[in-house]
């Protein structure tokens, strides 16, 4: 599976610990920046990354920053994504169970590092519901 992967400064660090901890797990992973915590614009890696996710170059996408908040919304704007912003893993089982989230998003400022690679984890081992979730799923992906 390629996974798409990006942040901002303010998810840097964790960016880099989950792409290595991927990589081990033998996933491909496609690293959209940013490459350093020097201060930057999310919109600028996050929808390239959401973009990969949307045209099918990639399965699946994650992205952080700060709280994720800004990341999820950037990534949302394009047609196909639904990104979730997790905190648990109840919220990443949750995404990929009742919403086939194609994406999450996750804050670096919210949790510690085994936190968010147990997010990562949750989400990519839960498989969708399917069911009364896709007409819901359908509307969304209509929407835009």
């Amino acid at each position: 599976m390629r996974i798409a992967i990006a942040s901002d400064h303010a998810g840097y660090k964790y960016k880099e610990e989950i792409k290595k901890y991927l990589q081990k797990k033998n996933y491909e992973v496609v690293d959209f920046g940013t490459d350093s915590e020097e201060k930057c614009d999310y919109p600028d890696f996050i929808i390239p990354a959401a973009g990969a996710v949307a045209n099918g170059e990639c399965e699946k996408g994650i992205v952080l920053g700060g709280s994720g908040n800004g990341e999820a919304m950037a990534a949302n704007r394009l047609k196909g994504i639904r990104c979730a912003v997790c905190w648990n893993t109840e919220s990443a089982k949750l995404a990929s169970a009742h919403n086939n989230a194609n994406m999450i998003s996750i804050g670096q400022r919210m949790m510690d590092l085994q936190t968010a690679i147990a997010i990562v984890d949750t989400w990519l081992l839960t498989p969708f519901e399917g069911g009364r979730h896709i007409p819901r799923i359908k509307k969304l992906d209509e929407t835009l």
